[in-house]
């Protein structure tokens, strides 16, 4: 009998472990997805800046003769939305156990 629970208990640990594996499995996978849904929108983004930008650029070429370079407004206030962009996919910071702690007591005390 003692080894029928011994051999029960190992094969509960064991299912339990492989619950803990897929779940921390399950959380990679969505930050990963995450991640990628965050770098293709970047990637879009500047694809579309760029683009827009360009031709704001010629219409500015091709019309002010040397005049007023009057793209720069969009481009320096679009590049701001740009490097924000940008910033936010490439931090690497995550937010510490600690970190999350404490804005929950924060925000418990402002209740």
């Amino acid at each position: 009998m003692a080894n029928r629970t011994d051999t029960q208990q190992t094969g509960d640990d064991a299912w339990l472990g492989d619950e803990d594996e897929l779940r921390e499995t399950t959380e990679l996978r969505e930050r990963a997805l995450k991640r990628l849904k965050k770098r293709r929108d970047f990637y879009t983004h500047l694809i579309v800046y760029a683009v827009v930008n360009g031709f704001l650029v010629v219409i500015w070429a091709i019309t002010s003769h040397g005049g007023f370079f009057w793209p720069v407004f969009p481009l320096a206030a679009w590049g701001v939305g740009v490097v924000l962009n940008a910033w936010d996919l490439f931090s690497r910071e995550e937010f510490s156990e600690a970190a999350v702690s404490r804005e929950m007591h924060r925000i418990a005390r402002w209740r």
